[in-house]
């Protein structure tokens, strides 16, 4: 009796991605659907953050998300009263 095995064929190759998924293109961009751009809250204009976040994965954050993060973060009496004012004072001259 002879019994012949074929390996199932694989979920992911070229052919079958076509248009969609976004690809890499020879300047780096990529094009990020909409619907993920919406449900991530981020629209046309916005900053923001690119970072590695393992193995053929990045990380794209709100750049107001990361400040709002980060802001009042330092207790009081950090800085002296009007330091911050004063280094503020000097972007102007």
């Amino acid at each position: 009796m002879t019994v012949t095995v074929t390996a199932p064929a694989p979920a992911f190759t070229s052919a079958k991605i076509g248009k969609g998924v976004p690809r890499i293109s020879r300047k780096n961009q990529i094009t990020i659907p909409v619907d993920v751009l919406r449900e991530a809250g981020l629209k046309p204009g916005d900053n923001v953050v690119i970072r590695p976040a393992g193995p053929g994965r990045v990380e794209i954050e709100s750049f107001e998300e990361l400040i709002n993060h980060f802001a009042g973060i330092l207790p009081p009496g950090t800085y002296p009263p009007g330091y911050l004012d004063d280094l503020r004072n000097e972007w102007d001259r």
